[in-house]
């Protein structure tokens, strides 16, 4: 199922795979970055299609060690489809792995507070199963998930 007004780049095929959603705050304790670099190995190690925006620092760390792998990412975006990709970016897209969902119109060029929150909220009702690395108390993502 595409979402209405979902613009993409990449795979398509991907959205019909069991997807994981992984989402963490901008700021998290040590601890919690340790974990998610052991998580995101493993689930690159089992081959599990990972969707997020992996736009916190922990969360690109994330993605960094997923395009390391073979398995399918979707990349959610808090803005509008970006011109020009990253070298590692590029290489994913061309080896079909790699999906690129955004609701917003290419007019939409910086990600803002809501875009984020509207971002999240919609990789959260995608994915078969949501991982928060962590959710600061007060937080967006933590109000996100006690929605």
């Amino acid at each position: 199922m595409i979402a209405p007004l979902l613009h993409t780049l990449g795979n398509t095929a991907l959205l019909q795979q069991y997807k994981v959603a992984f989402l963490c705050s901008r700021k998290c304790p040590a601890a919690v970055v340790l974990k998610s670099f052991d998580w995101a190995i493993e689930q690159r190690d089992k081959g599990t299609c990972i969707i997020s925006g992996f736009h916190s620092r922990i969360e690109k760390d994330v993605l960094h060690y997923l395009l390391k792998g073979t398995q399918p990412v979707i990349l959610a975006l808090a803005r509008g489809m970006m011109k020009k990709w990253p070298s590692e970016i590029k290489a994913a897209l061309d080896a079909d792995r790699l999906l690129i969902i955004t609701r917003y119109a290419d007019s939409v060029t910086h990600a803002s507070e809501e875009t984020c929150f509207q971002r999240n909220r919609l990789m959260m009702e995608l994915a078969d199963e949501v991982v928060i690395g962590y959710a600061s108390p007060g937080g967006n993502l933590e109000r996100l998930c006690g929605e």
